[in-house]
């Protein structure tokens, strides 16, 4: 539905959105919650489903015709990794950033932890750090959907690998005072505005580079690892202290940055995959001219 030159700033207005919304969630839940019922506060969850809903009745939304062979799960899936293992430069990215979600979700679930266990903070301060966090990928969503045309993005996703790595390490070796927790806080949302610069330009390489049926595939292998590390960042957390997982985390992701531009198929991935759309716009222009002609 978005030409492929404009993709970078669509999933960057995107971004923009969901960063909104995160936003707005916490600070009206803690209104509600001091003047509304729980019973009725929960309700309203199914009322906001309801509405959400609803609205697309006011929206016609394009019905798409399967052709050929009906779908089956394990094939089509082996189907997916087997065009991804062809495009080596972005399966080294996909893996690489596999493992980058892999060290920065369960980090990123630990903000409540360490504000409140580490610099002995309220529950609220726990809420600001969040709504700071989504207030940096708002601007850094919103600065991509403004610009949104980049000659090289892997630079860009190279850039938001350093600060992130190194905002959340720092984070892992501030005291635990007062002022440790301003950093903290600072910290924080410097990273939050680097994320969308690593998350929404590979979503856009990704969605430039394959069909919508790989898309699947490649969103999984994205997703997946981020949960597995879940499950065993409370035990590591109990163990070696919160702030030690941040700096695992931090080190971790830069690490990850490294290794990516060390590959130069990696490296120069998108300078190639913008030279290929460029090329096929032009004999798809010649074509229509024909055409016409």
């Amino acid at each position: 539905m978005v030409p492929e030159d404009e993709l970078t700033k669509v999933n960057g207005q995107f971004s923009m959105v969901q960063s909104a919304n995160f936003i707005i969630a916490p600070a009206l839940g803690a209104v509600l919650y001091s003047i509304v019922p729980m019973n009725f506060l929960i309700l309203l969850d199914v009322l906001g489903a309801v509405f959400g809903v609803g609205l697309l009745i006011f929206f016609t939304i394009p019905k798409v015709t399967l052709k050929g062979e009906a779908i089956h799960l394990l094939a089509d899936t082996k189907f997916g990794f087997k065009k991804l293992f062809e495009n080596k430069g972005l399966w080294y990215i996909m893996i690489v950033g596999s493992i980058f979600m892999l060290l920065f979700m369960p980090a990123a679930s630990l903000y409540p932890l360490m504000t409140m266990n580490y610099f002995n903070e309220s529950v609220g301060q726990a809420g600001l750090v969040e709504v700071v966090y989504f207030v940096g990928m708002l601007i850094g969503g919103a600065e991509i959907g403004i610009l949104g045309k980049w000659k090289n993005r892997m630079t860009l996703i190279f850039w938001a690998y350093a600060v992130i790595g190194a905002s959340i390490g720092l984070s892992g070796l501030l005291p635990a005072t007062s002022k440790g927790f301003i950093y903290f806080v600072l910290l924080n949302s410097i990273a939050g505005f680097a994320t969308p610069y690593f998350i929404t330009l590979l979503m856009a390489m990704s969605q430039q580079s394959y069909d919508p049926n790989v898309l699947g595939v490649l969103n999984s292998l994205m997703s997946i690892t981020g949960p597995v590390g879940l499950i065993f960042v409370g035990l590591l957390a109990d163990r070696i202290g919160v702030e030690k997982m941040f700096v695992i985390a931090g080190i971790g992701t830069l690490v990850c940055g490294v290794i990516n531009f060390m590959i130069p198929v990696s490296r120069n991935y998108d300078k190639e995959l913008q030279k290929r759309l460029a090329k096929a716009k032009v004999e798809e222009d010649k074509e229509v001219r024909h055409v016409e002609g």
